[in-house]
């Protein structure tokens, strides 16, 4: 009997998207080629591992049997290959995923510090929400992820790398017209102003609502921006208020130049940003290299927004 590992990464994709079309577009293979693998592992084994329907696909009772010792197996190998591949630190090549509202404004420093540990770095980068970067890396897709706690999940490892406080931003007239009611710069505090927000599937949005103590069916709230940029040119114009994190300030603030900021009332509210990986991998070297060069890139970020808007309380 022989089963190769393809076949097993390729039925271990049929089974999570229930479809061969998505299961081989997330292999990046043709359908027709995923197809006759699923086929010559059912001839191995002797049993059908799916139930085709004219649709999708359902896992037979053998089939998830297989499933779970073929997760096992993948898992154990992504193990080993990344045991060898992380043995002299880290060198080769990095997949590394980041959540929208941080890539932008960490990247530069962090790629750059990156390279001059060791030019010949391959840094593969994956700007994505935060659930589809859970996805893989529980898939071995990606071998550490830049993201906001909490962690979506307890299969995952997290370092915490710093506090990113947010400063609340509006145009002039805007936050001149909330110190002149006498509101006090409280999240939950800011009156019939509108709050922009991005939308839906940002964690930034979920942080901003609960700091803010207002759901989304709030008459006051729109959540359909989809970057930091585009909310930070609404609210410069005056459509509204937003939360910015302290990280993303420097570079908005430029860009937008209508835009104010201003420092929240303590406890000013925050998120706490960290480097994440899969539970169990083995050694972490490497994963300590990265977290110091995230850490200090990070922290850069932080002391221009705080000598800016003022300072570390």
């Amino acid at each position: 009997m022989t089963i190769t590992l393809r076949q097993l990464r390729y039925f271990r994709a049929l089974a999570e998207h229930r479809n061969f079309g998505r299961a081989a577009a997330t292999v990046n293979v043709s359908q027709p080629a995923l197809s006759v693998q699923i086929r010559e592992l059912e001839a191995t084994l002797g049993a059908p591992v799916v139930e085709r329907r004219a649709r999708d696909v359902a896992l037979t009772p053998f089939g998830r049997r297989v499933l779970h010792h073929a997760r096992r197996v993948l898992e154990e190998m992504q193990a080993l290959s990344e045991a060898a591949r992380w043995h002299d630190g880290l060198s080769g090549e990095l997949a590394l995923g980041i959540i929208p509202t941080i890539a932008p404004y960490i990247l530069p420093g962090a790629l750059a510090a990156l390279r001059a540990r060791d030019i010949a770095l391959d840094v593969r980068v994956r700007e994505a929400r935060t659930e589809e970067l859970a996805a893989d890396l529980r898939a071995g897709r990606i071998d550490a992820a830049l993201m906001a706690l909490p962690l979506p999940g307890d299969d995952l490892d997290a370092v915490a790398l710093f506090e990113d406080r947010f400063l609340l931003a509006g145009s002039a007239a805007r936050l001149s017209a909330l110190a002149d009611a006498g509101a006090t710069l409280d999240p939950a505090a800011l009156g019939q102003n509108p709050l922009l927000l991005l939308e839906d599937g940002h964690c930034l949005t979920d942080q901003a609502l609960e700091v803010c103590g207002r759901g989304r069916g709030h008459a006051q709230i729109d959540t359909g921006a989809s970057s930091l940029g585009t909310l930070s040119r609404l609210v410069a114009a005056g459509f509204g208020l937003t939360l910015m994190p302290e990280i993303a300030a420097p570079t908005e603030a430029r860009a937008a130049p209508g835009l104010v900021l201003r420092r929240f009332d303590p406890p000013e509210p925050a998120r706490r940003v960290a480097l994440v990986r899969r539970r169990g991998v083995g050694d972490a070297h490497w994963f300590d290299d990265l977290t110091q060069v995230l850490r200090a890139a990070g922290e850069t970020l932080l002391a221009t927004a705080r000598a800016d808007w003022g300072t570390d309380r």
